[in-house]
Parts: structure tokens; sequence; C-alpha cells
């Protein structure tokens, strides 16, 4: 068992962030760095790193953690910035216990801690269809839901059956309907963490559905930097527009600040190039949104999430 509990000396003392020190079967690691996390390999440490044997190791923390304490539920970090100064309170990480993959006839049931990448290729090799496009989406399924994340023309909202989600109280298991699912979000219970999803699918041709998953991941080579320190998208698409177009558009592609680089491949990609630190990337950001809204009129937004304490950043959002 482990106790969420301070450090020995000699390291600063610091509260148990849950109410009389609640034993927990999972991980749990003071000052514990984020930057390997995180696709940016950028940030500072949390106070305190979670890592849950299981849901009902998740609901006992929900349960006996401090309303007034942070929480963060880091998935596979792969469109998030975690600023320098780290994160305050829990950050919860889900890890391969909650990373199985089943299949069904008609759909897939998928941990959170399975990547996205990872359902489609389940769902491909049982001749399921309607799931490719997960395959282009570079993070886990607990953020996909969280987020509705989508590409190539499908989000999760058009696949999801239901999602289980463990809160104080338990473990809800809720139908997509009620996540409120609009572009790029999705309404979550208060402090909610999801657990495992099912997807809906179809029967399909397997070498149809192979071609169509090879035709996604060609693109993402040909268009993306996918093997760059990279976020993914950095800002969400402006009504009828393409936030890549507009960038360009303003002269931001290969704009630098230090060692944060806007990409020459798809200028709506950030770069760590070598060294970055999360302020450059984020004042980056800040520069080239300022540049789009002197150039065309509009405001673009941030659709990586950027979180933790750090140096303010002139436009930025909290």
């Amino acid at each position: 068992m482990t106790m969420l509990r301070p450090p020995p000396p000699p390291a600063e003392a610091q509260a148990s962030p849950v109410a009389g020190g609640l034993a927990l079967r999972g991980r749990v690691q003071a000052e514990a760095p984020l930057a390997p996390f995180t696709w940016f390999r950028v940030g500072g440490p949390a106070q305190w790193l979670v890592r849950p044997a299981d849901g009902a190791d998740v609901v006992a923390l929900l349960a006996g953690l401090d309303a007034a304490t942070p929480l963060c539920v880091l998935g596979a970090a792969s469109n998030l910035i975690i600023r320098d100064g780290g994160l305050r309170g829990v950050v919860l990480r889900l890890g391969g216990a909650f990373g199985k993959v089943s299949v069904e006839a008609d759909g897939v049931v998928a941990g959170a801690a399975s990547l996205d990448a990872t359902v489609a290729e389940h769902a491909a090799a049982a001749g399921l269809a309607g799931l490719e496009f997960l395959s282009g989406i570079p993070g886990s399924i607990g953020g996909a839901v969280a987020m509705n994340a989508g590409a190539y023309g499908r989000e999760v909202t058009d696949c999801l059956d239901w999602a289980e989600v463990a809160t104080a109280a338990g473990v809800q298991r809720l139908p997509a309907a009620a996540f409120g699912f609009s572009y790029r979000h999705a309404a979550l219970p208060p402090r909610g963490v999801v657990l495992r999803a099912r997807f809906h699918a179809t029967p399909g041709e397997p070498t149809a559905i192979a071609a169509r998953m090879a035709a996604i991941r060609a693109a993402r080579e040909a268009t993306q930097p996918v093997r760059a320190r990279t976020g993914g998208s950095t800002f969400k698409n402006p009504p009828g527009r393409k936030a890549w177009e507009l960038i360009d558009a303003a002269g931001c592609r290969g704009l630098r600040l230090g060692a944060a680089q806007v990409s020459e491949k798809h200028c709506n990609f950030l770069l760590n190039t070598g060294g970055a630190t999360a302020a450059e990337l984020e004042a980056l950001g800040e520069q080239v949104r300022a540049r789009v809204l002197a150039q065309a009129g509009v405001t673009l937004e941030w659709e990586i999430k950027r979180i933790g304490d750090g140096a303010a950043i002139d436009g930025a959002e909290a």
C-alpha cells in the first residue's frame, strides 16, 4: 500500500493532498518530473503524481481529495503544454491496467489509457469499419472522449456508445448524449475521470479498412511533422476557415522563438527543436495569434491545452 504523505526530510514539507492520508494501492510520487510524459518534452514537475491500480483506486482518490486541491488527469499528453513551473496538487496518470482493448461483434471497448491508434488497429483486425480515423489521432482514448477528438472527417461523437467515468461517488456509465459534445469539447462530470469507453462499428471489408488506415498514415507522414517534438494541432479551425492557412498567410511558417519553431511542414504545429522551454512555445503561439489577428482579423483559439505554473504570457488563457 502507498500513502499520500509528504516525502521524508530533507525534502520540503508538503501537506498530504488527501484527507487523512488515504491509502492507495497504486504508485504515489512527490515532485515527479512530467516533461518525459509529454510529446513536447517540456514542463515542470507534479507536486504529486498518482498512478492508480484500478478504477476503485481512482474513486478512492477522488472521494478523499480535498476540494481545494487541484487535480489534473494526464493522458498521452500529445496535445498539451505543461508550463515550466509544473503542476500543483495531484496529477493522475492512468497506466497499463487501463489499457485493455476488447472487440465485440459491433464495436470495441477500450480502456482510457489505450492509444487511439491501437483501438483502430484492433477494429481493423476484426474487420470492423468506422474507427479508422482514430489511427490518425496521436492520443489516448480517455483524452479522445474528454475533448471529442477527431480527424479525417469523423469525431468521437460519431461513434461513441458510452463511457465509464469515475467520480467521488463511484463509477457511472454515461451514454454519448450525456457528454454534450461540441467541437473539441465534452462536458464531463466535475472532476470526472474517463476509465473506459465503447465505440460502435460496422462489419467491413478488411482490405478496404486496411487501405483507409494506410492512407491516413501516409497523409500524416506527408503533411505533418510526426517525428518531431510537437503537440499536434496548435489552434482550432475557425468556422469555415483553416487555421494553417491563416497562419501561413500571416507569414508565420518557420517563425522561431528561441528553440521553439512554427513547423515548416504544417504551420499549425509548434516544434521543440531541442531545448525549448514551455514559455517559449507558448509565447511563440501568442505571437502567431497576434499576427493572424492583425493580418486577417481572426482570433485563433488554442487547441493545445496549456496548464501549470509559469511566467505570465500576454494574451494567454489561464
